[in-house]
């Protein structure tokens, strides 16, 4: 799917924290493209999962944001993707607390692929290259796990709380 053909957009809202005194109007929300444009740059991502006895799980990964969703690969034994597995809930922040981007999504394994959207996983992924010396090889998604984090709800800010803004989509 190319960015051409993806739903116009989330709908832009405020957080309802009225004791952080977040603003009530959309005056000074961030633009959706604002956050997509840190989503698609960062180099760490922490994906927020749950174990089967409720407890959290935290790690680090790497993410290409392609076509509107998080995307990261891995291990299927890896704690993260047994959880998923059983719950797939999940929260994903950039790590960054300065301008924060944080999604919350359903997290998907993905087995399936066109080749329009392994060049797209492929293009995403490019930033590693350079920075971490890692180029992704899409037969390991074959072997491992391919998952597809589509948002439900999703929030930034520069300057809290004054542009704090949650995206909602679907």
């Amino acid at each position: 799917m190319s960015r051409d053909n993806l739903p116009s957009g989330p709908r832009v809202e405020r957080p309802d924290i009225p004791e952080y005194g977040v603003p009530a109007t959309l005056a000074g929300a961030l633009p959706w493209s604002w956050a997509r444009e840190r989503l698609e740059s960062a180099l760490e991502y922490w994906v927020a999962t749950t174990r089967p006895d409720g407890r959290p799980h935290l790690m680090p990964l790497w993410v290409a944001w392609v076509d509107e969703a998080a995307w990261f690969e891995g291990g299927l034994q890896t704690r993260w993707a047994r959880n998923l597995e059983l719950n797939p809930a999940c929260a994903i922040g950039i790590d960054d607390g300065i301008e924060s981007v944080i999604v919350e999504g359903i997290a998907e394994r993905v087995t399936e692929r066109d080749r329009g959207q392994v060049k797209r996983l492929v293009a995403g992924y490019e930033k590693y290259v350079a920075a971490r010396d890692y180029r992704v090889d899409p037969a390991n998604w074959t072997t491992g796990g391919l998952w597809r984090v589509r948002p439900t709800v999703a929030f930034g800010w520069i300057r809290y709380p004054d542009d704090a803004t949650r995206w909602r989509f679907g």
